[in-house]
């Protein structure tokens, strides 16, 4: 039942999508014969200018966070947005910015419930303040507690859960889930559901932290690892960076094991064509960011709700040899 429901979700939102696109449009209807991504912004909304603030945890530097702020761009130049973007890997900093934002008096805010008991709260405020705020990428489970209209983003543990499976249908006995970060509520969910598929396989499974500001002490880290326990035949990794840095760590290590991770960026596709990598989950983050901002705007000239109070999905999506061709051709402007 919740699969069907959510094809039927992502059915309306495609057309909703669409619909939006030629409304607002202000070339009279004459059609682009733009195909790419860039197509998204060449009609312009004639609605009044509004600000939205876009507020992460994304750490700097993130190539992962270059293309949602690419799908949020996109939106903002095509609904004559104003878009405010920040970040801060730090909860109680990433309040301080949502904060800021209400004190601005924003039309909208867009954020990422990264930390539910720290943005919960900060969501109420803008709430109070008379400004909507969406919720896309983290929060998957408490953004309907939290009082936002809506969240784009994928089912983190559904996502880990078929890593899982993957690995231990590949043969894999024994698997190392990679957290880049402690605390994150995401990340937690994505090994809680890679360790479920697997162990359900009867595999063993163990978890490693790194950190995601320090390159080379995560290489020197999952190095360790895998030198230390032979046995480990399969690591996953949470993000694309990671899993790059991790190639490198199998290698140091001596180890056979194989690669599978979270999150694309045009750098991941060479190492899934030479089968460095065996997977990647992509969960659409060009979507997230798109949907985010066109969704507060739609809301704002029009009162639209998308969703209907139910996740809008936009992953998981497996790449791998099979299809990594047809995602490569958009992987390479940026924006897969």
């Amino acid at each position: 039942m919740y699969k069907s429901r959510r094809r039927l979700l992502s059915a309306a939102l495609a057309v909703g999508l669409v619909v939006t696109a030629a409304g607002c449009s202000s070339s009279g209807g004459k059609k682009s014969t733009d195909t790419s991504a860039n197509a998204a912004a060449a009609g312009k909304a004639d609605t009044p200018k509004i600000t939205i603030a876009m507020i992460t945890h994304a750490a700097q530097g993130d190539t992962f966070w270059d293309i949602i702020r690419k799908g949020a761009n996109a939106a903002s130049s095509k609904d004559n947005v104003d878009l405010k973007y920040s970040s801060d890997p730090d909860s109680t900093k990433q309040a301080s910015l949502i904060q800021s934002a209400i004190d601005s008096k924003v039309d909208g805010i867009a954020l990422t419930l990264s930390d539910p008991a720290a943005i919960t709260p900060m969501v109420k405020k803008a709430n109070a303040a008379g400004i909507p705020v969406v919720v896309f990428n983290q929060g998957f489970q408490a953004w309907q507690e939290s009082g936002a209209l809506s969240y784009f983003g994928s089912n983190e543990e559904e996502a880990g859960e078929q890593a899982g499976k993957r690995a231990a249908e590949a043969g894999a006995k024994h698997i190392l889930c990679v957290p880049q970060a402690q605390g994150s509520l995401a990340l937690e969910t994505r090994c809680n559901g890679v360790q479920k598929g697997f162990t359900a396989a009867g595999g063993k499974y163990d978890k490693l932290y790194v950190n995601q500001l320090d390159m080379p002490s995560v290489q020197s880290t999952i190095t360790a690892k895998l030198t230390q326990d032979k046995t480990i035949d399969y690591v996953i990794t949470l993000g694309a960076p990671i899993a790059l840095t991790a190639i490198q760590s199998i290698k140091a290590a001596g180890s056979s094991a194989k690669l599978g991770t979270f999150d694309s960026n045009p750098q991941i596709i060479d190492p899934v064509k030479n089968g460095q990598v065996q997977f990647v989950i992509d969960q659409q983050p060009y979507l997230q960011g798109y949907l985010a901002v066109d969704s507060l705007w739609l809301y704002k000239t029009n009162g639209n709700v998308i969703g209907g109070g139910l996740t809008v999905p936009t992953g998981p999506y497996f790449v791998d040899k099979s299809n990594v061709d047809a995602f490569a051709k958009f992987a390479s402007g940026g924006t897969r």
